[in-house]
């Protein structure tokens, strides 16, 4: 069973029902579901992931302390740790405080802070642009499951995508980084003899490719030991992960050097196509570099379009 499955027929059974019939008045102020770190909240857990931090439990969300106070959230707290601790073969694992860091009673407020330094979610354009995306994926992925006060829903929808001009000076600048790695220095570095930096070369060109692929299916990529999985699932563009994980996973020998360049030609290719399908370019040509330059200028905020091309660029 997948932990969001685990989570919100933990809620329904038992932790809906405690709520109902415990603390009726405060079901309108009240949000539950699961949401923040781990695996199963973007459904990627499996068999492996059983072996820590995978248990029934969900999240309960409170409003601010001028709305419910800490007796209040104290009562909750406590009425939490009284659920059942096994459900349907698992068992929940002893916490302290009371709700643990992954599940229990938490603040809206402090939730959104910790994961996007926000409390309301509102965020400057500076701010989004230095975000770590896995935060953003964070604060908005797994699912809620009661939101009386609509403030958590209101929150997340906020936070569900990049601003579009923020997407796009993130675009520009990893098909520059795309355009520089894999069209140009990876040749160059073999041809220098340096085998080493011609894999650095490559793998910087994943990594772009890659966030670059989230970029064009409005999607954040999460934490990177699951990005090749949520790659498979994108809705545009999943097959080129076949490809991102054939030029990490073989060497630079001579018999190999000129297939992988042609599988790098061939994603810069299959990008322009779909950067063309979007009328993200104004560029007619192979050349990505001079795509990525098109795109930024397609940013309409004057102060954003004239920063570095790379200033979106968080690593």
């Amino acid at each position: 069973m997948k932990g969001l499955e685990l989570s919100k027929a933990y809620f329904t059974a038992h932790g809906l029902p405690v709520l109902e019939q415990q603390f009726p008045e405060l079901m309108p102020y009240l949000a539950a579901g699961l949401a923040g770190s781990g695996s199963e909240v973007l459904g990627f857990d499996d068999e492996v992931s059983q072996d820590h931090d995978f248990e029934p439990g969900f999240c309960l969300f409170l409003p601010g302390e001028d709305v419910l106070d800490r007796r209040t959230a104290f009562l909750l707290e406590r009425a939490y740790a009284k659920l059942p601790k096994e459900f349907m073969g698992f068992t929940r694992s002893l916490m302290s405080p009371v709700g643990g860091a992954r599940h229990g009673v938490l603040r809206t407020g402090e939730f959104f802070q910790e994961k996007v330094g926000a409390p309301d979610g509102i965020l400057t354009l500076s701010q989004w642009m230095r975000l770590p995306e896995q935060s953003l994926a964070e604060a908005a992925g797994g699912e809620i499951f009661y939101d009386g006060l609509g403030e958590m829903t209101r929150i997340r929808e906020a936070l569900s995508y990049y601003p579009e001009e923020i997407r796009l000076k993130k675009l520009a600048g990893e098909l520059l980084i795309m355009a520089q790695s894999g069209q140009y220095n990876y040749n160059r570095c073999l041809k220098h003899g340096e085998k080493a930096a011609a894999q650095l070369a490559a793998v910087a060109f994943v990594k772009s490719a890659m966030h670059v692929l989230f970029l064009l299916n409005r999607v954040y990529e999460p934490y990177y030991k699951w990005s090749f999985r949520a790659l498979r699932q994108l809705p545009k563009l999943a097959l080129e992960a076949e490809l991102l994980e054939y030029l990490l996973t073989t060497d630079n020998e001579p018999e190999m050097a000129e297939a992988k360049y042609d599988v790098m030609e061939g994603i810069c290719a299959d990008v322009i196509d779909e950067l063309q399908e979007q009328a993200l370019t104004e560029a007619i040509c192979g050349d990505l570099e001079k795509h990525a330059y098109s795109v930024n200028d397609r940013i309409r905020d004057a102060e954003i379009r004239n920063l570095h091309i790379l200033a979106g660029i968080n690593d």
